[in-house]
């Protein structure tokens, strides 16, 4: 809350949010995050409490996250692709007291997955309060999401300053859930300090001042939108334009609209506005500056689109985000061809995957680092334990080397997962919904090159019996986000498996299958 204070006292009637036809200065921004922090205060939440979101990019996503951390309570960034069972999990594993949702989002319909998450794991009992956005009747235990602003009017302004007063930099801010090695997603703990220090530092990075403007369509369940894009622009007092789901022609429009001049997005979606009939038509002048991943060629696409400063940027869920970005008046090699160089804070290394010793220039290791880094996973020491290295360093799976000059380039990944969108799948949680089907013996879950998402998940599957594809794009449909559900299929004997001579699997090898 001190950010936003800060902010509003600054940039006054400067504009801070906007979203569809809602348009907040960043005095009006800072009155309604309080407001609703009272709300959430009548409401019994206390510091340390988990709050979940569940809704598109609403600006009442960001007002609620912020009103959350006023109080000294955790936002649970929940999965707006989850299916009920990965609705269950999130919320379960979390311990969610008070969900905070909308009533549907894209023709999928939360309160029928809630429903279902609730079958499915009965002991979400946690999971106390529920406030949902809709225009319908709701079903009983569920309240008008309105109603914690009526609520929030009996509360002083004094017992809010109180409780505002309480929160440390060091206390966890969030949980961002994010795909691992394992079945099931990893709970990310992120504090307050690192989300303001590690964000400013970026914008520093991208030259981001009061004037900028951020075209945000990233998810803000997504690490990239509510840990790196949000805080990057307005720890520099920037304003942020909402898209509550990405839509080529709409953003291509909304970025013409309101003029904006930062881009934060995925090598798909630089792909699709790229393709999108209408681009001839926009004027996209106003951009300037520019933050995506991917392949040289994709970050020439991005800056082709008329994003002069594309950067390349690079990180994970665990380290807020983004540990390492080009300058973005760096040279238009390094900014296509690199990494670029380490945020101030944190300690990048190249090390060796067996000892751990830092490697010199142009040697191929793990990406480690010490600095701005998550405390733990939430709930799982040993997972915690076994992220870092003898040394202390963070240990990302994550293959580079370093040059001369301090610029690390990155050259894939040590762990198996699957980077779809810009987003990681774990392939283990995926295999463990496809053994579930009867006479399915073994899964096999690899990505494969694509030109659009870089990787797409692809299967192969060993039977005891025959069984139709259908079935088991349906049962994962069911099971999985739509985004992890498997959009090929092989289906072969378990003789015809690419082994070693030892007899055991050449995951590698497994690609070859589907040429």
């Amino acid at each position: 809350m001190t950010l936003i204070e800060e902010m509003a006292t600054r940039y006054r009637g400067q504009e801070a949010l906007i979203g569809g036809n809602i348009r907040y200065t960043w005095l009006e921004l800072q009155a309604q995050i309080r407001q609703f922090a009272k709300g959430l205060y009548a409401a019994g939440v206390q510091s340390g409490d988990k709050v979940g979101i569940l809704m598109g990019n609403h600006p009442d996503w960001i007002i609620a996250h912020f009103g959350i951390m006023a109080l000294g309570g955790v936002t649970v960034a929940v999965n707006t692709w989850a299916s009920s069972r990965e609705l269950a999990y999130q919320l379960g594993h979390s311990e969610t007291k008070v969900l905070l949702m909308t009533d549907s989002f894209l023709n999928r319909n939360y309160l029928k997955l809630l429903e279902n998450a609730q079958n499915l794991r009965p002991h979400l009992s946690n999971l106390e309060q529920i406030f949902c956005k809709s225009t319908k009747a709701l079903p009983n235990g569920i309240t008008h999401f309105d109603l914690l602003w009526e609520m929030g009017k009996k509360v002083s302004e004094n017992s809010i300053d109180k409780r505002i007063a309480t929160v440390n930099g060091e206390d966890i801010a969030c949980i961002l859930y994010t795909s691992g090695s394992t079945a099931e997603p990893k709970g990310v703990l992120l504090q307050h300090f690192a989300l303001i220090e590690n964000m400013w530092n970026i914008g520093e990075r991208l030259h981001i001042t009061e004037n900028d403007r951020l075209w945000l369509a990233v998810s803000l369940f997504w690490g990239l939108g509510c840990e790196n894009a949000l805080f990057a622009i307005w720890t520099h007092g920037g304003c942020i334009i909402l898209q509550e789901y990405f839509e080529a022609g709409e953003s291509l429009k909304l970025i013409e609209r309101e003029k904006c001049t930062v881009y934060y997005g995925t090598p798909n979606m630089t792909l699709a506005l790229l393709e999108h009939p209408d681009l001839s038509k926009r004027n996209l002048l106003s951009l300037r500056v520019g933050a995506t991943l991917g392949s040289p060629s994709q970050i020439r696409a991005l800056i082709s689109l008329g994003v002069p400063e594309t950067c390349q940027i690079y990180g994970l869920t665990e380290t807020y985000g983004n540990c390492s970005i080009n300058d973005s008046h760096d040279t238009l090699q390094r900014r296509v061809e690199t990494i670029g160089k380490p945020l101030p804070g944190n300690n990048m290394i190249i090390a060796d995957i067996e000892t751990g010793e830092s490697l010199p220039p142009n040697k191929i290791g793990e990406i480690r680092l010490k600095g701005y880094v998550t405390p733990g996973y939430f709930k799982d020491p040993e997972k915690t334990s076994a992220s870092f290295d003898l040394n202390g360093y963070f240990c990302t799976g994550d293959l580079g080397f370093i040059d001369k000059n301090g610029y690390f380039y990155f050259q894939g990944r040590v762990k198996e997962l699957i980077k779809t969108g810009g987003i990681n799948v774990s392939p283990a949680e995926i295999e463990k919904v496809l053994m579930s089907y009867m006479g399915v013996e073994a899964a096999y879950v690899i990505g494969l090159p694509d030109i659009r998402k870089d990787e797409i998940v692809a299967a192969v599957l060993v039977t005891k019996i025959p069984i139709k594809e259908k079935n088991i794009t349906e049962l994962c449909q069911k099971e999985l986000a739509s985004y992890k559900v498997p959009k090929k299929l092989l289906f072969i004997s378990h003789e015809n498996l690419p082994l070693t001579n030892t007899g055991k699997l050449k995951k590698s090898s497994l690609k070859l299958l589907f040429n």
